[in-house]
């Protein structure tokens, strides 16, 4: 019997990834498998995650091919081991992120979205983003996930939108939520108040200016923001100053001139700082503002929403604040109250991490959440180990954050996003929930109401996702699959979505939204380099993906990364797991040819038997712990060694004389052969599905426990 008779047509040639992994991924999907609705067998324990819902703006980057790779890795993992196991997929509309994307294509049009009806503009976003949306999650499927697809939710659909108007009354009934002037990080170019994680900090070296207040010497690197300042703050025991009494007043000199200030003693004074002496401007900062409440001081606008000065300016009301600070500076040194400048002051300075604008602190009205009360019950959580963490370290974060936490700005002055359902007083500022639209009158003041133009923050609803996901609070997947199992995340997002799905869930349904929180760390370039557009490093999953497969991409992105470690992209590396994938697809070959006339039900001979007990039984149980504990880079690592260095290096090289030997040891070895090739298999389908499931249906009938790979039972001890 010729070769090619012997064994199937598509191994006479190397495993060519493009060739297979769209039929295979359509093979899956048509089998409904990824419904655990319809999985095989008796299944009883639920395994849950809900995926992170990628941005709908645009293409997936490295940290979604990680996160998708580690979720899949998972999901394989515990299907095999008989759970009814349900991976939710979902994208997220973004809010201020997509928006930003949509305002570049704007500009590159000669457009923009300040002369665009608000309707007009969150149209065009929705078309675009649906998309985009549709394109971006054929790029997931290509990476393998094995998730839902028949239960995928996006962040817009109503039924998150009612969850999320449900929470929103319920935090008001509750009195956990208030309308208020607070400080809020704005960007004067994209005008709109961000959260902390919208804001990033770049390092700088600029001026630090020293002059002279009356008796006393302030520095500032902002004297842009001192028009205002009537104010001086010292702490209470600074002997210094103990002749001044807290309320009293001074005569000055100041930029436009004579002034009235106040003595304020305050703990928030440093006496280690400078002259230990500061004057606040309560508008255009949060620690100023904190302190201005404390004493019940007023304060006012000093520069406007678009970053120039206000009238309270004089001469230089219109001038953008970075035009005027050295004109500011020239002025009071003419007045003698320059007393030095030092030129190299190194400071941290929040920028939009958008437009990389620094952040103008503005009071403004807007939606805020009594965090602490939420905060508390999630530390009581993680206390109690009803949810728990991977690594102490992302535990020890997670606890700093919420023990430190403070009240949650969820008003966002952008057109794309889940609309506030309120109505907000033109004559005394005061906002009311009005889920029903029916409210027209203040309570407080009889004014008029109208409704809230702005959306909520995009971490508002996505704290809610696994309540959205799993159909809360009345469907059958939430009490079926609610608390979930898993979250699997970036860990740099610990606190502003983790933390936020623990305190909403518990909140909402007095449990944890998931039991375990797995935090992977950021996908570096091959040098470690943060990859960036502007250095030209950035790697995407399709690149990778087109040049190596999919599943020489999964263990390029799993071995060597463990739980919350930064992880480096290589090429190199990607291309040594290409080598493997055709690695297994030979080692298959040789099996099947050494196989056709093997007869199923075979005795193993004693030495056999005794050779997978010290080997292939001892390969499994370690593999499988590994798994236990999360450590999928160890477990994929060993089963690389085993099926490179073990399989095909020893049990091949030492079945080749045994395969000529007696009819005893010719079986035994067939065996034994099959069982490896089986085991191998299974221990490799979690990482690396498209190559196994594809070597699975060339497999004879009497080698397979099912006929889908995915579907089949993990490797026991035995």
């Amino acid at each position: 019997m010729s070769e090619q008779n012997q064994i199937p047509e598509v191994f006479l040639k190397p495993y060519d990834p493009s060739e297979h992994e769209k039929n295979i991924y359509k093979l899956w999907e048509d089998s409904g498998y990824f419904n655990p609705d319809n999985l095989p067998g008796e299944r009883t324990e639920a395994f849950t995650i809900v995926m992170p819902p990628p941005n709908a703006n645009g293409s997936l980057h490295a940290g979604h091919g990680l996160v998708f790779t580690i979720e899949d890795t998972m999901m394989r993992f515990e299907r095999m081991r008989g759970k009814k196991a349900l991976w939710l997929p979902g994208a997220d509309h973004a809010g201020f992120e997509t928006q930003v994307v949509y305002e570049k294509k704007l500009q590159k049009e000669g457009r923009s979205r300040f002369q665009m009806e608000p309707k007009e503009l969150y149209d065009e976003i929705m078309e675009f983003t649906m998309s985009n949306k549709s394109f971006m999650e054929n790029q997931i499927r290509e990476l393998g996930a094995s998730c839902d697809w028949s239960r995928s939710l996006f962040t817009l659909d109503e039924r998150v939108i009612k969850t999320v108007y449900d929470t929103f009354k319920k935090l008001e009934d509750d009195e956990l939520l208030y309308r208020g002037a607070r400080t809020v990080n704005w960007c004067p170019k994209h005008q709109t108040s961000l959260s902390n994680l919208e804001t990033v900090h770049d390092d700088r070296t600029s001026k630090f200016y020293y002059f002279q207040y009356g008796p006393f010497v302030i520095g500032t690197a902002r004297p842009e923001t001192k028009f205002g300042d009537k104010y001086v703050v010292m702490h209470p025991d600074d002997e210094r100053y103990k002749e001044y009494e807290h309320g009293q007043e001074i005569e000055l000199e100041w930029i436009n001139g004579p002034i009235t200030a106040t003595i304020i003693k305050d703990e928030a004074g440093d006496p280690e700082m400078g002259s230990g002496v500061m004057t606040i401007t309560p508008w255009h900062s949060g620690i100023d503002f904190e302190i201005a409440k404390r004493h019940n001081l007023d304060y006012e606008q000093i520069i406007n929403w678009r970053g120039k000065l206000l009238p309270i300016a004089d001469e230089f009301e219109g001038m953008p604040i970075t035009e005027a600070r050295e004109k500011i500076v020239q002025k009071l040194d003419e007045k003698g109250l320059l007393v030095k400048v030092d030129e190299k002051y190194e400071h941290s300075v929040p920028c939009c991490y958008k437009c990389n604008r620094e952040i103008e602190p503005q009071i403004r009205e807007q939606w805020f959440v009594n965090t602490k009360p939420l905060a508390e019950k999630a530390l009581a959580a993680v206390e109690n180990k009803d949810v728990t963490f991977v690594t102490e370290r992302d535990e020890r974060v997670f606890k700093h954050w919420m023990e430190n936490i403070e009240d949650w700005n969820i008003s966002r002055q952008v057109v794309w996003g889940i609309s506030i359902p309120a109505k907000v007083c033109t004559k005394c500022g005061h906002g009311q929930v009005d889920l029903e639209d029916t409210i027209t009158a203040c309570e407080k003041c009889d004014g008029a109401m109208e409704p809230d133009p702005d959306t909520f923050d995009t971490w508002f609803s996505s704290g809610q996702w696994p309540l959205c996901t799993t159909g809360f609070p009345d469907s059958d997947d939430f009490t079926n699959y609610y608390p979930t199992s898993v979250m699997e995340t970036g860990k740099d997002i610990i606190f502003f979505w983790v933390a936020r799905m623990i305190m909403l869930g518990l909140y909402r349904t007095g449990e944890v939204p998931f039991k375990k929180v797995y935090l992977h760390g950021m996908v570096r370039d091959k040098k470690g380099l943060k990859m960036s557009k502007s250095k030209g490093n950035v790697t995407a999953p399709s690149e990778v993906q087109e040049r190596f497969g999919t599943d020489a991409l999964r263990m390029g992105l799993l071995v060597n990364n463990a739980p919350g470690s930064d992880m480096n992209l290589d090429p190199d590396k990607i291309n040594a797991y290409k080598k493997f994938a055709n690695k297994i697809w030979n080692i298959t070959r040789f099996v099947l040819d050494n196989t056709t006339d093997y007869t199923p039900g075979a005795e193993h001979t004693a030495e056999d038997t005794a050779f997978e007990k010290e080997h292939l039984f001892p390969a499994i149980a370690e593999i499988t712990e590994h798994m236990d504990k999360d450590r999928f880079d160890l477990a994929a690592e060993k089963v690389y060694h085993f099926v490179w260095d073990h399989f095909a290096s020893i049990v091949i090289e030492e079945s080749k004389p045994l395969l000529a030997g007696s009819a005893e040891e010719r079986a035994s070895r067939q065996r034994l052969l099959h069982d490896y090739l089986v085991t191998s298999l299974k221990l490799l389908h979690p990482f690396m599905p498209f190559v196994t499931e594809t070597i699975w249906q060339e497999l004879p009938e009497e080698m397979k426990d099912q006929d889908i790979l995915m579907v089949a039972s993990w490797p026991k001890v035995e």
